[in-house]
């Protein structure tokens, strides 16, 4: 008899096959699921386990010149308000405003009227003095004159010297000169107004060399001499470089910082006057590195730094400073003199956290090498 006949003959048997068949199909599944967690557990761990990998970049610090860099504004070295010194009507106008000028040009002029006139009898009466003094003194070895007569004579001849020095004074008086190298800032009156003494009539400056005003920070006044060099930014773009003039003795009470004056030599005018500028002061070499600032980290106490790998593939986090700027990065002191720098990853990553640094090319590979072997020696 067949196994089939068997089975048909006997159906108690038929079903136990039947359910011992499913029954392993069952165990099977279950078996399977659970190599499939054990596999899904096991992979997890070994991924948790796996360090957090950063691009890292190792570089030695440079030596840089660090500047105080303050913004003010530049100024005229001179800036005189001129005022006539006698009465008269302006006769004649000399040089237009903002024209410039040299030391000595007219500039303006008044009418003479009678001062010539009296000029000349002021002259005629010292020498009409000058002969009766001489006269009384070859009279006086004769005995026909006395000391009185020669003292009283004396006394008009100078008396009328003082007159001739006044009008003379006076005629000078009429012809208002540049008194330095400069130009007419601004003209308060016209041909035909009539002046007296004291009254302004021009405003002149020097901008043959400007002045540029800032103010410094208590600390770094320090670091700034009179008679040192300092460059001039301009908003107008002109740069130029002058010296360190002023430096203020005592801060100012309310802001705590002290006054600073920077010389800049403008002979033919192309600098203007009364423009901001940025005023850059050397102060002094340091060791520096530079960085971009996307990379730059900030604590939870405020504090500004760059995340760092020391030997030990530590992350360590360092307090920086930025000693300068330039157009491709800044210049940041606080660093050891030669620092694995992370520059990729620095967001991901915490203080005293293992991580797995990774160099962008095999020159930075080499330099993180030998930093590693002279920090375990």
């Amino acid at each position: 008899m067949s196994i089939g006949e068997r089975l048909y003959s006997r159906p108690w048997l038929m079903a136990g096959l039947v359910t011992a068949t499913v029954l392993l199909w069952l165990a099977s599944g279950l078996i399977g699921e659970r190599k499939h967690d054990d596999e899904a557990a096991g992979g997890s761990i070994s991924t948790q386990s796996d360090m957090t990998r950063v691009q890292v970049a190792a570089q030695q610090a440079q030596l840089i010149t660090r500047y105080i860099s303050v913004f003010g504004r530049t100024a005229p070295a001179r800036v005189v308000e001129i005022k006539t010194e006698t009465n008269g009507r302006v006769e004649s106008l000399g040089a237009a405003r903002g024209k410039q000028v040299s030391r000595g040009t007219v500039l303006l002029k008044l009418d003479l009227r009678d001062r010539q006139a009296r000029l000349q009898e002021a002259e005629a009466s010292v020498a009409q003095h000058q002969t009766a003094y001489e006269g009384q003194l070859e009279l006086k070895a004769q005995g026909y004159v006395s000391e009185t007569q020669i003292a009283e004579t004396l006394a008009k001849l100078e008396a009328a010297k003082a007159e001739l020095t006044r009008a003379r004074l006076d005629l000078d008086y009429m012809t208002i000169r540049a008194p330095f190298d400069g130009v007419i800032l601004e003209r308060l009156v016209e041909e035909g107004d009539f002046v007296r003494a004291g009254d302004p009539v021009l405003t002149f400056v020097d901008n043959t060399k400007l002045i540029v005003t800032a103010s410094i920070a208590e600390q770094d006044a320090g670091y700034v001499s009179v008679g040192s060099s300092a460059l001039a930014k301009l908003v107008t773009g002109e740069e130029a470089r002058g010296q360190i003039r002023y430096l203020a003795p005592v801060a100012d009470e309310s802001t705590r910082t002290f006054s600073v004056e920077l010389e800049l030599e403008n002979a033919d005018g192309r600098l203007p006057a009364g423009v901001t500028a940025e005023m850059e002061i050397p102060a002094g070499d340091m060791l520096a590195h530079k960085v971009s600032p996307a990379i730059l980290s900030l604590a939870a106490d405020g504090r500004i730094g760059v995340m760092t790998v020391d030997a030990g593939n530590e992350v360590v986090f360092n307090e920086i400073e930025i000693a300068r700027s330039a157009p491709d990065g800044v210049w940041i002191t606080g660093l050891p003199q030669a620092a694995n720098i992370i520059v990729v990853g620095q967001g991901y990553v915490s203080a005293g956290q293992q991580v797995e640094p990774v160099f962008s090319d095999r020159d930075t590979a080499l330099a993180a090498d030998r930093l590693r072997e002279g920090s375990l020696q």
